[in-house]
């Protein structure tokens, strides 16, 4: 009976010391570099994030196209769909 305890606790003791393991690997891969990236956001001052916003609104206005032509069929389609529900609406 000592002998299962023993053994029963070795098992216990490398199943919970694999699962912290494992945790600490998948916070270090995943949730540490998305956090790193949401704190960069959070700390950006107002400054820096209008400049940035600004470069960025810069770089769509200088791009001749925007859309796809997919995406403007699909944008097309949405636009039909809801003006026709619009028309349809009873005041």
């Amino acid at each position: 009976m000592l002998k299962d305890l023993k053994i029963f606790f070795i098992k216990l003791l490398s199943v919970l010391f694999s699962i912290i393991i494992i945790l600490n690997v998948t916070y270090n891969l995943y949730i540490h570099d998305r956090l790193k990236k949401l704190d960069k956001l959070l700390l950006m001052d107002r400054d820096n994030f209008q400049n940035k916003l600004r470069k960025e609104i810069n770089y769509v206005i200088e791009n001749e196209n925007l859309l796809s032509i997919e995406d403007k069929k699909l944008l097309k389609r949405l636009y039909e769909k809801i003006r026709s529900e619009f028309e349809n609406l009873e005041d």
